[in-house]
């Protein structure tokens, strides 16, 4: 059984006093326990009989930015509500992923479903993109948790947030680390309290730090001579990965690109980062949304990968560099991961949750999360600042990194 740290205690509670609110608490606080322990107390409340039609159980949803972190979630609840029998839940996945779960996208089958398990507590995973599915079926839903819910100020997405926000019999929660806000008629914002609720419950870094529930970044700048855009080689991205590597000189290290291209560039024969690496007993994993997953110059699928990921992640005797454009800076849980290297620059949101993804604790050694950029040219000069001022703002300010949509 896991046991609440005091700050989701506090957000658990939070939640119980209210119908509506937002919980900002930073990357790897632990949010996923939070609605899974809230979910637990909602489906105990609700007695039920099997053998007699009675009224139609909780409906609870789970929306999430990507596929990938809905199945994650899916995986998390099922893992800590599987403990308890007397739940009695079903689930549904609504989401054009792969997944062994009941899925689909269609809204009249999304109500089949419903009605055909009035018996049990329903689940339901989705993602900001199909939410809508969920409101064109015109299910009665009693919870919904938002997590990243930066994500639902899109343009495309808040329609479908804002209906579910504004009915007045559901329970609605938005998660994040890093909330948007605008001050704009034409752009939604966190900062609207009609749609997005009061801030219920707020957790800082330096607090977290100080549980030891997280570990505190520790910047790493690696300067080099500068390069002129014009005169910038695949030789150099490089050469100068590799040496930014030894400078960090962890087992397990995060990269992120510039774009796909700068990957398939590096891992190119003509190149000798592949083998720069395996001399110095890295293992190689590389992902995104346009390459799909390789281990080890071998193409795999999502799950293969994932699975690969979480089982070297786990593994102390691993040593591995994985490397990303985009796909692994939000949510995903990569477990193990000591080093994040910047070879782009993103903005505040990013640069936070890709901080978020090594700052969690591991075994006794980790003292703190490494965030390396290599400087060599005007990106690299952009990234450090923009990286400092990100670790300032949540580490030292005890601030969440709040962007403004714009």
């Amino acid at each position: 059984m896991f046991k609440l740290r005091p700050h989701q205690l506090r957000a658990v509670k939070s939640m119980q006093r209210r119908d509506k609110g937002q919980l900002i608490m930073p990357t790897g606080s632990g949010k996923t326990l939070c609605m899974i322990k809230d979910t637990e107390r909602e489906f105990n409340g609700c007695p039920w009989d099997l053998f007699l039609k009675t009224p139609e159980r909780k409906v609870t949803v789970v929306v999430a930015p990507r596929i990938l972190l809905s199945q994650q979630l899916s995986e998390d609840f099922e893992e800590s509500l599987g403990i308890n029998p007397m739940l009695q839940y079903k689930i549904l996945h609504v989401h054009s992923g792969d997944t062994h779960h009941n899925s689909t996208t269609n809204a009249g089958k999304i109500l089949e479903w419903t009605k055909d398990n009035y018996r049990y507590n329903k689940l339901i995973f989705t993602t900001y993109h199909s939410l809508h599915r969920i409101q064109e079926s015109g299910i009665n839903v009693d919870t919904i948790y938002f997590d990243e819910a930066h994500n639902s100020v899109k343009r495309n997405f808040f329609p479908a947030t804002e209906f579910f926000a504004g009915l007045e019999h559901i329970r609605c929660f938005f998660f994040t680390a890093t909330p948007k806000h605008s001050y704009s008629l034409s752009h939604a914002g966190m900062n609207d309290k009609e749609v997005y609720g009061k801030v219920i419950t707020k957790v800082s870094a330096p607090e977290l730090v100080e549980q030891g529930v997280i570990l505190p970044p520790k910047v790493v700048v690696k300067e080099f001579e500068k390069v002129a855009k014009a005169e910038q080689t695949n030789k150099t991205d490089c050469h100068h990965l590799i040496e930014s590597i030894d400078e960090v000189n962890v087992d397990k290290i995060l990269v992120c690109v510039r774009r796909t291209q700068q990957i398939i560039n590096l891992v190119d024969e003509k190149n000798t980062f592949c083998g720069d690496l395996e001399k110095r007993g890295y293992d190689l994993l590389y992902i995104t949304s346009k390459t799909g997953g390789y281990v080890n110059g071998e193409k795999v699928s999502r799950e293969t990968f994932f699975s690969t990921l979480r089982e070297w992640g786990n593994d102390k005797s691993k040593r591995f560099i994985i490397m990303h454009h985009s796909i692994l800076s939000e949510g995903i849980s990569v477990p193990g991961l000591e080093a994040a290297l910047f070879m782009r620059n993103m903005n505040y949101i990013t640069i936070s949750q890709t901080i978020g993804r090594v700052i969690r604790k591991g075994d006794d050694d980790k003292k703190f999360g490494i965030v390396a950029v290599p400087v060599y040219d005007k990106v690299g000069i952009s990234t450090a600042k923009s990286v400092n001022a990100v670790v300032d703002t949540i580490f030292q300010k005890g601030e969440a990194a709040t962007s403004v949509v714009r």
